[in-house]
C-alpha cells in the first residue's frame, strides 16, 4: 500500500500536518487551488481546485488517508455554497482508493448549555454557521467512507494568523498596547494548539480502532483571555498590556450594518460565558496530551518574532 497522504489546504491546519507528516518520513501530496504549501523534501505540491471531482480523484491517486483542511470565508453564506460540496467530492474521491478522510473541527455544533463540553455533548445546532458545521458532521457520518473528525477549540500557535488568540493579541501583546477582547477579559475559555491538533489527526488517521469517530484535540486546560495576554508576555519577557473587553451588544449593534461584525456577533456566547472543553477521554484514546500553555506561547511568540523579522528583512 502506498505511504503517500493527502493534505487540501495549507492554511495553519493544514500546513502544520504536512510538515509533521513529512517529519515522521511520509509522502505528503498538498493540494491548493495556488499550488502552494510547506517546503519539504517528501512534500509534493499540486494545484488543485477539491470542487472539481476528476482533478481530486486523479490527486488521490495511491492515498493511504486525506486531511481536509480548506476553509472558506467567514460567513454561513460562504461556508453553505462552499464547504458541502467540497467535502462530498473528497469523501466520494477516498472511498474510491479507500482512504480514511480525518477533519478538523469546531466546537460550533455543540449545545452549550452543558459544560464543560465532551465527545458526548449532543451537537443539535441547526442555524447559521453553527448548523452547518453540525449537517457536516451528519453527512460524515452518513458516508460509506471512513472518517474521523477532531475537534478543537480557538486556535492558536505557530502559522496561526486569524484568529482570536493569533493576530489579534500577540503582536499587540508584543508592541505592549492595550488588548481589547471580546465579550469577558475574565470568564474560562478552552485554546486549542495546533500543532496538538495536527498530532491528533495524524494519530487518529492511522488507528482503525478510531476510525469512524468524533474526538477533541488534546487540549490544556482552559484560561481566561486576560491569562492568555499574561502567557505571551511571560513568554516573550515583556509587561502585561491592560486588557479592556469588548461587550457583545456593541458587535451585534454593528453587525446591522456590518457583515463581518455579525458574523463574530454570532458566535460571541463563547466570550460572554464559560466556554470549556474537556479532551481527557479522546486523549486517552489517541495516547496523547496536550503541550503546556507556557512551552505552546513561547513556540508561538517564537514564530511571530521570526516572521516580523523575515518581514522586516
Amino acid at each position: 500500500m502506498s505511504n503517500t497522504e493527502i493534505v487540501t489546504g495549507a492554511g495553519p491546519v493544514g500546513a502544520t500536518v504536512a510538515q509533521q507528516l513529512a517529519e515522521q518520513g511520509r509522502r505528503v501530496r498538498v493540494l491548493t487551488r495556488s499550488g502552494s504549501g510547506p517546503e519539504h523534501p517528501l512534500i509534493e505540491r499540486r494545484a488543485v481546485d477539491v470542487s472539481d471531482p476528476s482533478a481530486v480523484r486523479a490527486a488521490f491517486e495511491g492515498a493511504a488517508a486525506v486531511y481536509h483542511c480548506i476553509h472558506a470565508a467567514y460567513t454561513a453564506e460562504a461556508w453553505e455554497r462552499t464547504l458541502p460540496a467540497a467535502e462530498h467530492t473528497v469523501l466520494e474521491a477516498a472511498g474510491e482508493v479507500g482512504a480514511v478522510v480525518v477533519f478538523p473541527e469546531s466546537l460550533y455544533s455543540y449545545d452549550t448549555e452543558q459544560q464543560p463540553l465532551t465527545e458526548t455533548t449532543p451537537r443539535t445546532a441547526t442555524t447559521g454557521k453553527r448548523g452547518i458545521r453540525a449537517r457536516l458532521l451528519d453527512a460524515r457520518a452518513a458516508s460509506s467512507t471512513p472518517t474521523v473528525s477532531v475537534v478543537a477549540s480557538d486556535f492558536f500557535g505557530p502559522q496561526v494568523l486569524s484568529a482570536h488568540a493569533g493576530e489579534r493579541m500577540v503582536p499587540v501583546v508584543l508592541a505592549g498596547k492595550t488588548m481589547r477582547v471580546l465579550g469577558s477579559a475574565d470568564t474560562p475559555h478552552s485554546f486549542t494548539f495546533v500543532p496538538d491538533l495536527a498530532a491528533a489527526m495524524i494519530v487518529a488517521a492511522h488507528d482503525r480502532d478510531l476510525w469512524n469517530s468524533v474526538l477533541h484535540a488534546p487540549t490544556a486546560p482552559a484560561v481566561t483571555q486576560r491569562q492568555m495576554v499574561q502567557a505571551y508576555a511571560d513568554a516573550a519577557g515583556v509587561p502585561a498590556p491592560k486588557v479592556s473587553a469588548l461587550p457583545g451588544w456593541v458587535l451585534r449593534a454593528a453587525g446591522r450594518l456590518h457583515e463581518g461584525s455579525r458574523e463574530l456577533a454570532e458566535m460571541m456566547y463563547q466570550f460572554e460565558n464559560p466556554f470549556v472543553m474537556d479532551s481527557s477521554a479522546s486523549e486517552e484514546r489517541l495516547g496523547l496530551k496536550p503541550t503546556p500553555l507556557p512551552e505552546a506561547a513561547e513556540q508561538t511568540v517564537q514564530w511571530w518574532r521570526e516572521r516580523s523579522l523575515a518581514q522586516a528583512g
